[in-house]
């Protein structure tokens, strides 16, 4: 029945534990993140751009995406155009072959690019960044280097850039805090070089529009018509009494606010008033003089009963 034969069993073999959570492999995540898209999980493919969060991307399946107008996951939720990615300008490892691709252990294969400046491979174990200014890419230890001996230039195409515009590759929890942080400074700044801009063209706008309002003055002025009387003689002085000529459109349209028809639509219009309307007609109103004399009661309230 078991347990015969000098056979001694230990306790985690007749006590079942409780099994640890298996736990990732770090050098195989990090590999993952770096060589396949954040977006669709496939291997990463030229031209290969970034978010504002640091993440990879192949450009080409972001702009699917888009076109789709299909739901991004959560870890992209913040790209919505174009102008959430930008194009990395990547220098491709020459050590790099297509048996690194599949081949080898994860510490001896070569990555596919590097940093240009001082050869590190962008392979996670460093930590890279990129300029959202220009796009191009280097070590976080090379910028350090360059940096405290120049001024805020990209050593690599000379385009000068800010603080908010380093943005790390691939970064932990702390670094992605600080990615967004950098994002809003972005927006900020970005909507002030808007706001000056469109401030330096009302500037330049508003010399021209004021020789247009001189120039349209002048030649309202000039269709005006003026006459001078007849009677009166031309005095020494340069004034002189000047008779501007009535529009007659205008004219009829005050003769028109005159007519009684139309003064029966205003509120304060009377029956009684009107001169056109009859004595009698005018009787069947409450405005006429012999109903507001009258004692008894009106002839539709009137009630035998009571008067």
């Amino acid at each position: 029945m078991g347990c015969d034969g000098g056979t001694i069993p230990k306790r985690d073999e007749l006590v079942r534990v409780k099994q640890k959570p298996e736990q990732k492999d770090k050098d195989a995540e990090r590999e993952f993140r770096w060589l396949h898209c954040a977006l669709t999980q496939q291997r990463l493919q030229e031209p290969i751009a970034m978010c504002t969060m640091g993440r990879l991307y192949s450009k080409q399946s972001v702009i699917e995406r888009l076109l789709e107008k299909e739901k991004m996951p959560e870890t992209s939720s913040h790209v919505r155009s174009m102008k959430d990615i930008k194009t990395l300008q990547l220098t491709p490892n020459p050590a790099f072959t297509d048996e690194d691709k599949t081949e080898g252990l994860l510490d001896t294969r070569h990555a596919p690019y590097i940093c240009k400046l001082i050869g590190l491979e962008m392979s996670g174990k460093f930590r890279f960044v990129a300029l959202w200014s220009c796009g191009c890419v280097m070590s976080e230890r090379a910028l350090k280097q360059i940096k405290a001996s120049s001024a805020s230039t990209c050593p690599l195409c000379q385009q000068p850039y800010g603080v908010e515009d380093v943005i790390v590759l691939n970064g932990n929890e702390e670094d992605l805090e600080m990615m967004k942080v950098k994002a809003e400074m972005r927006s900020a700044k970005r909507k002030s070089s808007k706001k000056d801009k469109k401030k330096d063209k009302n500037s330049e706008t508003g010399v021209k529009t004021e020789t247009v309002v001189e120039a349209s003055e002048t030649a309202t002025c000039s269709s005006i018509k003026v006459e001078k009387p007849k009677d009166e003689k031309p005095s020494s002085s340069n004034s002189s009494k000047v008779k501007v000529i009535a529009n007659p459109k205008r004219l009829g349209a005050v003769n028109a606010m005159q007519d009684p028809e139309l003064k029966r639509l205003k509120t304060d219009f009377s029956v009684a008033k009107d001169p056109k309307a009859s004595d009698v007609y005018k009787s069947l109103f409450t405005s006429h003089k012999t109903d507001k004399e009258q004692e008894r009661a009106h002839w539709i309230t009137y009630n035998p009963f009571y008067n």
